[in-house]
C-alpha cells in the first residue's frame, strides 16, 4: 500500500484528507508542520507528500528546500496545496523536481486523481530504466 504525508497544522484538512484518500486505497500519515515533517522523513520516506504552505515553525516553502537540501536522494513527489497564486509565491519551486502546487480549495477528487498519476508515472519510468 502507497503512503502519503500529510503536512498541515490544521487537523480538519487533515481529517478530510486521511478519509478521501484512505477511501482511495492510501495509507496515511501526518505532521503539523515541516520540522515534524522532516523528523518523519529521516524515518523513511513516504510514496508522496501533500503540504500546506503557511504553518506555524516551518513552512512548506520552507519544508521543501530543506528537503532538496538534507535529502537530495528523494523519489516522492510533492504537492504544495496553497491560495497564493500569484508567481512570486512560486518562484523558489524553479530547481525543485517532483513539484506540483496546486490551487486551494482543493477537491478530493482533484488530488487523488494527481497522486495516482504521478505515483503510476514514478512506476513506469523505474520500469523503463
Amino acid at each position: 500500500m502507497k503512503r502519503i504525508l500529510i503536512v498541515d497544522d490544521h487537523m480538519p484538512v487533515i481529517r478530510v484528507m486521511r478519509i478521501g484518500l484512505e477511501q482511495a486505497g492510501y495509507e496515511v500519515d501526518s505532521a503539523s508542520d515541516g520540522s515534524e515533517c522532516l523528523l518523519k522523513l529521516c524515518e523513511g520516506f513516504p510514496d508522496f507528500l501533500v503540504t500546506d504552505i503557511d504553518m506555524p515553525r516551518m513552512n512548506g516553502k520552507e519544508l521543501c528546500l530543506a528537503i532538496e537540501k538534507q535529502f537530495p536522494q528523494r523519489n516522492f513527489p510533492i504537492v504544495v496545496l496553497t491560495s497564493r497564486t500569484e508567481l512570486e509565491h512560486r518562484d523558489w519551486t524553479n530547481n525543485i523536481e517532483d513539484l506540483t502546487f496546486m490551487e486551494k480549495p482543493v477537491s478530493m477528487r482533484r488530488l487523488v486523481a494527481h497522486i495516482d498519476a504521478c505515483l503510476a508515472n514514478g512506476a513506469a519510468r523505474r520500469e523503463a530504466s
